[in-house]
């Protein structure tokens, strides 16, 4: 399991039911369309209803869901425009944070090799869920050594979005696994050069594919 948030529920039941919709949702296990009835959910987890309903309501305020009293909870699908929209954010936070990360610490080298090597290994298991988490981690560890903990928190935000499309783009297009194993090399390789404009290039290449898939194209 990837999900690695803390929640604070009235019981650890509603905890449990909230951790299995939620993994199950950003891993594509229950994709947008599906409708979840407490029913299901509560034999599912092994709880009663009351615990569900805590989860859902949970899952509803974090955009993942949409409840329909006496029906259930509808897994809201992404949108081109919410994936625009955080493309469009992430292009702002991430060339701003590459360029102030470099030059960059000997850890930080170290901490993107490792991930680069995990997610190759992820990609060799076929294992594309463990890969979106990885990719995020990526990134996110190049925000978190930019040094503005506020930036920090907003891109933090983006985590569910990003592990969610993460996964729908590499079902639908799977030859996006290794482009982006080669990109985030490139961008590890400018890094280690001490080149902050290339690396702020090359994640604005490295992004850019999301707006191309949104419109139909390849890349």
């Amino acid at each position: 399991m990837y999900l690695c948030c803390v929640h604070v529920f009235r019981s650890p039941a509603a905890d449990r039911v909230y951790t299995h919709v939620k993994q199950a949702v950003l891993d594509r296990r229950y994709e947008g369309g599906t409708l979840l009835t407490e029913g299901e959910l509560a034999t599912a987890v092994g709880v009663s209803r009351t615990p569900v309903r805590e989860a859902l309501l949970k899952l509803e305020m974090e955009g993942l869901l949409k409840l329909y009293p006496k029906k259930g909870a509808l897994v809201l699908a992404v949108s081109a425009q919410e994936i625009a929209d955080v493309v469009e954010t992430r292009l702002l936070v991430e060339e701003f944070a590459v360029r102030r990360a470099v030059p960059a610490p000997a850890s930080l080298i170290a901490r993107l090799e490792e991930l680069l090597e995990e997610q190759k290994r992820r990609a060799g298991a076929g294992d594309l869920a463990a890969v979106a988490v990885t990719d995020r981690c990526f990134h996110a560890e190049i925000v978190q050594h930019a040094g503005n903990q506020i930036l920090a928190r907003l891109y933090d935000q983006l985590r569910d979005r990003q592990l969610r499309m993460g996964v729908a783009v590499m079902q639908s297009q799977p030859d996006r696994v290794a482009k982006n194993i080669t990109e985030h090399a490139e961008i590890l390789d400018r890094i280690k050069a001490g080149d902050a404009e290339g690396a702020a290039h090359c994640v604005r290449q490295h992004l850019s594919w999301v707006k191309v898939l949104v419109r139909g194209e390849a890349r």
